[in-house]
């Protein structure tokens, strides 16, 4: 299935920054943002739902990496809604 990615405003700030500080993170960060467009079950994204956070109106929260095995490696926090084939990016964070 196919979606549609809307963000939180969080979310856009950081990629803006991302986009000036480092091109790489931020390209990787492209991709990974296009498979959850094209295809959530891509085995690099390592989809997972994540208990310790919900959307705003309690949704269920999911995580995908962007970077794996790297310090401090990037995650896309997302969720499904606010309508069916969306998904909205919470966050994109460093993990800690």
């Amino acid at each position: 299935m196919q979606f549609r990615l809307e963000f939180s405003k969080d979310a856009i700030e950081t990629l803006a920054e991302i986009e000036q500080l480092d091109p790489k993170k931020h390209r990787k960060i492209l991709k990974t943002l296009g498979l959850l467009e094209t295809n959530l079950r891509h085995p690099s994204l390592n989809t997972h739902k994540f208990d310790s956070l919900t959307g705003p109106e309690n949704e269920e929260m999911f995580e995908a990496y962007a970077e794996n095995k790297t310090p401090a490696a990037f995650r896309i926090f997302w969720y499904y809604g606010p309508e069916q084939g969306v998904i909205t990016v919470l966050a994109i964070t460093p993990h800690p």
